[in-house]
């Protein structure tokens, strides 16, 4: 990002705008839009990738998590702070994890004028970095916005490499996404793109949607990117992106969310702590190209879990905090309740592909371990184009919910019939769904659960109504036939007289190997 060439094309254009007050121009104003940005990422991508700076001077080298978020950013000089907009922007110093600087520009009537970094804009006091003794041409680690409806919280914030997160009605952080996901789950380093500019379009007096763009590189990529960001209960997110590749890319990952589950209701593997539950998402939902919707609960494997939903034209993806009940967290500090879901929703047809879903071991919740994507069927090739349209909707609940009963909680254990010896090992599993057409079942119905298993003997099946949640319990053991310890799929949906009543469940279980299988 010390390197100018990707701009060489661009011709000055002479004009009268000027960057807002306090904040100092670099260059001349020059002529900007998604096209002329497109543009640019294609002849980045046709030329070999030259890596970013990422060394900090020293006194930024060697900070703790404590220090670097003890620079604040100076709020009475964030960007259109004195035009009497709805949309507020402040800028985050390098240092910590964020070594590469990323280039800013305001553009305003077309034209885009470079930010200047300068130490005045923030307040080093307490981190015990001399401001006097940073360099002129630092550069800045991103941005965060504000809405004119709170300028004390944050709704968005873009930080490190490809990564930004955004904030629903509830005003809490928690998951991410991402620009792109390079090889994430493989047998190799994984590839993380790096946004190496933003332009912010400064948006009329009334407007409450603000524009942003982006220009992504990596080794593999190149790309541009276009954010429509609209606060609300439920902030929407509409993208447009046009990728580059200079190779071929084995496993491209677009709309990644990037999320966290230590241990919950179903998998306590790594319970080890006071708090009930910790995680920031509880589940993939999926919403397929044929209508079908799908509820993958998440889990914190042993090992890498790595699993691909085929799908042609999904009509929406993302991973979902459903358990939004304090009483289950415990968690005054930071609030898992409150996590925002991620739904992507694209906005037109992406073929045939699959969504992709990495489960990581962990054993510390401040280590993100799970992504979900969209991974296009075909390999990106150099030279191509590839557009991308989406939506990202952020909040408490995604825009689109299946009209079936949604599950609600999964649990599971040692498997058996209470009060009676067990004479072999089995897994219990309690699947609780609530909602749709439940209210419809009379008395004299016959609901029956519909379950699959990819291995092993599935008994003591049950389903019977749940009062507590307005909705049904589906419960059955899984008695594993063989020694094996390699993953086991399962499948399981409510119905009536042939009518489901539910989305599909949909889980892998480990079974522990035959040594630890105990059961009396």
């Amino acid at each position: 990002m010390q390197r100018r060439h990707f701009l060489s094309c661009l011709a000055a254009v002479a004009s009268g705008h000027t960057l807002a007050a306090d904040l100092k121009p670099i260059g001349k104003p020059q002529a900007f839009d998604y096209a002329w940005l497109k543009g640019q990422a294609r002849a980045l991508g046709a030329r070999p990738y030259q890596a970013p700076r990422s060394t900090l001077p020293k006194g930024l080298d060697n900070l703790d998590w404590d220090q670097y978020q003890s620079i604040r950013f100076r709020k009475e000089r964030a960007l259109w702070r004195d035009d009497a907009l709805r949309f507020q922007a402040q800028f985050f110093h390098l240092g910590l994890f964020f070594k590469s600087p990323v280039r800013l520009y305001e553009v305003d009537g077309g034209q885009a004028q470079e930010i200047a970094y300068d130490p005045a804009l923030f307040d080093h006091s307490d981190s015990g970095v001399p401001a006097g003794s940073l360099p002129a041409d630092l550069g800045f680690a991103g941005f965060r916005l504000n809405f004119h409806t709170d300028l004390q919280r944050d709704i968005a914030a873009f930080l490190g490499a490809s990564y930004f997160r955004a904030v629903g009605g509830e005003w809490q952080y928690g998951q991410s996404a991402r620009g792109l996901a390079i090889d994430s789950g493989m047998n190799r380093p994984e590839e993380f793109p790096n946004f190496v500019a933003y332009w912010l379009e400064k948006p009329t007096k009334q407007s409450n949607t603000l524009a942003v763009y982006g220009l992504l590189d990596s080794p593999s990529v190149a790309g541009a990117y276009r954010f429509l960001i609209t606060p609300g209960d439920t902030q929407v997110m509409d993208i447009d992106a046009a990728l580059y590749p200079r190779k071929s890319i084995e496993r491209l990952g677009i709309a990644p969310c990037t999320s966290m589950f230590q241990f919950g209701e179903n998998d306590k593997r790594m319970a080890n702590d006071w708090r009930p539950e910790i995680h920031d998402t509880d589940g993939l939902q999926m919403w397929t190209g044929n209508g079908e919707w799908i509820w993958r609960p998440l889990t914190n494997p042993a090992h890498l879990r790595f699993n691909a939903f085929a799908d042609n034209n999904p009509r929406g993806f993302g991973l979902l905090q459903r358990d939004r009940d304090f009483d289950h967290y415990q968690d005054d500090g930071v609030f898992y309740d409150k996590r925002p879901c991620l739904w992507v929703e694209p906005k037109a047809g992406w073929g045939a592909g699959s969504v992709q879903l990495i489960e990581i071991p962990t054993i510390d919740e401040t280590f993100d371990n799970i992504v979900a994507f969209w991974n296009p069927a075909t390999k990106p090739q150099a030279g191509q184009e590839l557009l991308f349209g989406y939506r990202l909707h952020w909040g408490a609940h995604p825009p689109a919910r299946p009209p079936l009963a949604e599950c609600v909680a999964t649990r599971t254990g040692i498997g058996g019939i209470v009060g009676q010896p067990r004479k072999y090992f089995s897994w219990r599993f309690a699947v609780d769904f609530a909602g749709g057409d439940f209210s419809l079942i009379g008395k004299d119905a016959k609901v029956e659960p519909v379950i699959w298993a990819s291995r092993g003997k599935v008994e003591i099946t049950s389903a019977r109504p749940l009062h507590s949640v307005n909705g049904w319990r589906a419960m059955f053991d899984l008695r594993p036939i063989d020694d094996s310890t390699q993953p086991i799929d399962l499948r399981l949906y409510l119905q009536c007289d042939g009518q489901p009543l539910t989305e599909t469940w949909l889980y892998q279980w480990n079974p522990p190997p035959p040594a630890e299988r105990k059961f009396a």
